[in-house]
């Protein structure tokens, strides 16, 4: 089987790319895979280093709006459709996968021109709107969060299927009483494990300051914040105008040992990103969630409340936090044990497991289908 696999734009439509690129090596080694994506980008620096190989095409960010910008995203997509053809034409795949992000737009509508099957997966509740457009000519469409269907045209109804978002496999194997003693935890210790996203999250960061006053010093409660590296000398200076840091407090700049972390916590409080939505509940971790005002069609906010209907996080919109509200949620939680017990197992039934073999499966058959 001939894979070529399009997304990219942010991590969150590279990871679960690569995911599935290492299920399909992972099933049949010797299968050729094929990464298309967009020049100077993310994934053109991320996919060559991971081993497979990688072309680009031409592609903009489409634009809700009738604008002078999106009449040149359509020139560069008819550019990029163009190219993603003659790559089509040369790699031949058996079936085009789209994880999302624009650059997916000209790759499967030229695989759907060229009648090679094709899959696309959403990682949030609200999808963008290339997959919006996507979904009425791919084959299937993978989906994340039951809560997304009602956001797809009743026309692709058919054609959605859930599976969920791929989670990093050491995430996954991490043991948590392992994990605990490395951070040097009881049993009754409580470990707060924040942090805002890759990049960090300014909203967070100043809230923070006041939860790390409050709980400076307390023997049974330990708070591990990563700020994101651009952010860490300015918070690092407001920090130090406050307190002096006891030992149950820890700042980081970049959180490397993420597995570690959260197999480690008991709340976590971060944005609403879906791969790190994915990852808390393929642990079954309650979380204080913090959606970015300024994603896509505002689809963080759309992630959090879904974790939230089910009993598995508390959220706070960023225009309404402070330290004290996040104070409250937290004390909310930890003064509760049966609170925390609940979320976590609400978390846990959330979290989708065996997410690769269930893509990898709808993959085969839509390539046995056209035989």
């Amino acid at each position: 089987m001939r894979v070529l696999i399009t997304g990219g734009g942010t991590g969150g439509h590279i990871n679960p790319a690569l995911a599935i690129a290492q299920k399909v090596k992972s099933q049949v080694p010797s299968d050729s895979i094929l990464f298309v994506g967009s020049r100077n980008s993310l994934e053109s620096e991320l996919i060559p280093k991971e081993g497979f190989e990688f072309k680009a095409v031409t592609a903009k960010y489409l634009r809700r709006k009738i604008t002078l910008d999106n009449i040149r995203t359509l020139f560069a997509s008819a550019k990029g459709v163009m190219e993603s053809i003659k790559i089509i034409n040369e790699f031949k795949p058996n079936i085009v996968v789209g994880t999302g992000g624009y650059v997916s737009g000209p790759v499967v509508l030229a695989a759907h021109i060229k009648k090679v099957p094709t899959m696309i997966l959403e990682q949030n509740v609200y999808p963008g709107i290339t997959n919006k457009l996507l979904s009425r000519i791919a084959d299937k469409v993978g989906i994340s969060f039951e809560e997304a269907r009602k956001y797809f045209p009743e026309s692709v109804q058919d054609k959605l299927i859930m599976v969920g978002n791929p989670v990093r496999k050491e995430i996954i194997a991490a043991d948590r009483r392992k994990s605990r003693i490395k951070y040097n935890l009881k049993p009754e210790d409580v470990f707060i494990y924040s942090f805002g996203g890759s990049g960090g999250q300014v909203s967070l960061n100043e809230a923070i300051i006041d939860v790390i006053k409050k709980f400076n010093g307390h023997n049974n409660v330990k708070i591990l914040h990563v700020t994101g590296k651009k952010l860490y000398d300015v918070f690092m200076e407001k920090l130090n105008e406050n307190i002096k840091l006891d030992r149950n407090i820890e700042i980081k700049d970049y959180m490397f040992e993420a597995p570690l972390a959260l197999s480690a916590a008991d709340i976590v409080i971060g944005s609403a990103g879906a791969i790190t939505i994915a990852e808390i509940t393929a642990i079954g971790v309650p979380a204080i969630l913090i959606p970015k005002t300024y994603t896509a069609e505002n689809h963080q906010e759309y992630n959090a409340r879904a974790l939230e209907k089910e009993g598995a996080a508390l959220v706070i919109l960023e225009k309404d936090l402070t330290g004290s509200t996040l104070l409250k949620s937290i004390k909310e939680i930890i003064e509760n044990k049966g609170k925390l017990r609940t979320m976590a197992l609400n978390s846990k039934r959330l979290g989708n497991s065996d997410v690769e073999n269930k893509i990898y499966a709808t993959m085969i058959a839509l390539v046995n289908s056209q035989k």
